[in-house]
């Protein structure tokens, strides 16, 4: 029997979510068949099974959170026959093969899941990032000697020791729970991080942890608030030349793309610590899209080479994505600049978050009717709010009123990009 326990999945995060598992207890698997599927801080990544052979054990459930290192699967491994060889040769080539094989199996983990992700440069400004891993794996190393020792509190176990990982230790002192009350799923009762989870969503009902894109959001956004000097620039857009069946979405990204251009300085990247700007010839935008799971941020790389109906076909297919989650970490990284067209849901205005190291972010309200004098004489007309948020450190108030006005020009043509 073997363990397969949940490798680096090449994000450098600490924890991902069992979104669906693909097979269960007693089923055959072969290598390099897909077992379960996992949604990390940053993408949807499908987990291949190392070795051949028979489930014997899945842990944890759809919707827990687990961290690298933790149990996945107990596989029961399917071992070939060798014909022709004397009995010793059998035993002693056994031996080799186990060898060989622990080695070529831990290979297979690192080859199919974490060896081609690492090839990729990993942005560091979508939801999460690197820091988070490194910090967990830090607080992790204490928790040896904190959760060490006996536990206090039920009678019926002050004097026996838990048994429990140091990540759930650490766990359930983080939510406030105490351990000594939690029955562990794993091996002779061993106390699972998955086990601290269920005790935190029954100990308050209505309550819930916060997991996958959700959980992402929570550290990206402190991270914003915390280091960008983020200024809201607010203006409208007279859509009085529109046709009625305008696509908005596609009108949004079109006009985000030419003010990109045109007032280069908000497409681009900011690094406070070593005082360098980088600004982008190519427009990358991300599109805030809204779902159940949370919010995501698919890119669209290259948007000024699209035309409408481009944009309306990689929409489609990216919602659709999402909505069954199914997207792949490459789509969600390497935006230049991110539009939230919250207004199709409500709000007129806003004060949209820059997500580092972006300097810019276009916010579109709910369009709405009102009255201008047009020739001396009251006209109505429709209006599209637009709130624009930019980091003052690396953006003049001139760059971003000049980018607004690029922006206001381009919706408030007849007809977009064709």
């Amino acid at each position: 029997m073997k363990s397969f326990t949940l490798p680096d999945l090449g994000e450098g995060l600490a924890e991902s979510e069992i979104v669906e598992w693909h097979i269960k207890a007693g089923d055959v698997v072969k290598v390099d068949q897909i077992v379960v599927t996992l949604e990390t801080a940053k993408a949807i990544v499908d987990v291949p099974a190392p070795y051949s052979g028979t489930i014997l054990k899945r842990f944890g459930h759809e919707g827990d959170v687990i961290n690298v290192g933790s149990v996945l699967l107990e596989i029961e491994e399917i071992t070939t026959e060798i014909s022709n060889h004397t009995h010793g040769q059998l035993e002693a080539e056994s031996v080799n093969e186990s060898s060989a094989a622990q080695s070529k199996d831990a290979a297979t983990v690192v080859g199919k899941v974490s060896h081609q992700n690492h090839q990729v440069d990993i942005d560091s400004f979508w939801v999460g990032d690197a820091s988070s891993a490194q910090e967990a794996r830090s607080t992790q190393g204490a928790s040896y000697a904190e959760g060490a020792g006996y536990t206090q509190g039920n009678p019926e176990r002050s004097n026996n020791q838990v048994s429990a990982l140091p990540s759930a230790r650490l766990l359930a002192k983080r939510l406030g729970i105490s351990i000594d009350l939690v029955d562990g799923s794993g091996d002779s009762g061993l106390i699972l991080d998955v086990d601290i989870y269920n005790a935190a969503d029954k100990q308050q009902p209505g309550t819930e942890v916060l997991k996958g894109a959700r959980r992402a959001m929570v550290k990206s956004m402190a991270e914003s608030h915390h280091n960008v000097a983020s200024v809201t620039i607010t203006e409208e857009a007279l859509l009085n030349h529109w046709n009625k069946d305008e696509d908005i979405s596609i009108r949004l990204i079109q006009a985000v793309s030419y003010a990109s251009q045109q007032e280069k300085a908000m497409n681009a990247w900011f690094d406070a610590t070593t005082m360098t700007r980088c600004v982008h010839t190519t427009v990358n935008i991300g599109i805030a899209v809204d779902s159940s799971h949370g919010l995501y941020v698919p890119v669209l790389r290259q948007a000024d080479s699209y035309n409408a109906q481009d944009i309306r076909t990689w929409l489609d297919g990216t919602v659709k994505g999402i909505r069954n989650r199914r997207i792949g970490r490459e789509q969600l990284q390497n935006a230049t600049i991110t539009l939230s067209n919250f207004g199709a849901i409500a709000g007129i205005y806003a004060t949209p978050v820059v997500s580092p190291p972006q300097v810019a972010i276009v916010g579109a309200g709910r369009i709405i009717k009102k009255v201008i004098m047009e020739d001396g004489k009251p006209t109505e007309v429709k209006a599209m709010p637009l709130s624009v948020t930019f980091d003052h450190r690396a953006c003049t108030g001139g760059e971003a009123a000049r980018f607004v006005k690029a922006l206001v020009k381009h919706l408030e043509r007849e007809h977009g990009n064709a």
